[in-house]
């Protein structure tokens, strides 16, 4: 009988608790690499296509910056009076402005075709009556300073301050201008666009 309860009490004793084993996460361990794809973009799609200035248009740009070249040349015989050597930098174009001149009314008929024919005319592009329009306005400009002379008549007093102000002034306009002709010039030919100090703002607004 003993024996029995014994064993009866060792049977409905509870049992220990299991110990708990601690849990160990393993993840993975992948490399994440943050460098940039060296992907290569096709040249088709990285390079925006360009297109070259057609020869007809670069024509007729260069042959716009003649107008108020030509027009600008009477403002260099003081300089070529005192340097005569220069007057070779232009001598190539004489038979042109010879041409140019013996034609009467030749710088209205130039100036009025070339605003009419070009800078009014849709059928051009805007690079081509950009530049006409640059000439017009060049050549409007330069004629301020004929204005100003036939004003003022500096050289009445037959010499002076007012005479030497007025050689100084028509050789700043010579100059200015040569080198506004030289860099339309030579940016048509490569097929730029120039933009002409005090002179590109009027012109684009003018379109």
């Amino acid at each position: 009988m003993a024996s029995l309860c014994l064993s009866i009490h060792q049977t409905l004793k509870p049992s220990a608790a299991p110990r708990a084993r601690p849990l160990s996460l393993s993840f993975p361990t992948s490399t994440i690499s943050l460098r940039p794809s060296t992907r290569r973009l096709s040249t088709s799609t990285t390079r925006a296509s360009y297109t070259p200035t057609p020869a007809t248009e670069r024509v007729i740009s260069i042959a716009s910056y003649a107008l108020p070249f030509f027009n600008s040349l009477q403002y260099g015989r003081f300089l070529f009076a005192q340097y005569p050597r220069l007057g070779l930098l232009v001598e190539p174009i004489f038979p042109l402005l010879n041409l140019y001149r013996s034609v009467p009314g030749a710088s209205f008929v130039a100036f009025f075709g070339l605003y009419l024919g070009v800078v009014r005319n849709t059928s051009f592009s805007r690079y081509v009556r950009f530049n006409a329009m640059q000439a017009v306005t060049l050549d409007v400009l330069l004629a301020v300073p004929v204005l100003l002379t036939r004003i003022l008549d500096p050289g009445h007093g037959g010499g002076g301050f007012g005479m030497k102000a007025m050689m100084w002034g028509h050789t700043v306009v010579f100059v200015f201008s040569f080198m506004c002709f030289v860099y339309g010039v030579v940016s048509c030919l490569v097929g730029k666009t120039p933009y002409i100090p005090l002179v590109a703002d009027a012109a684009g607004r003018q379109l």
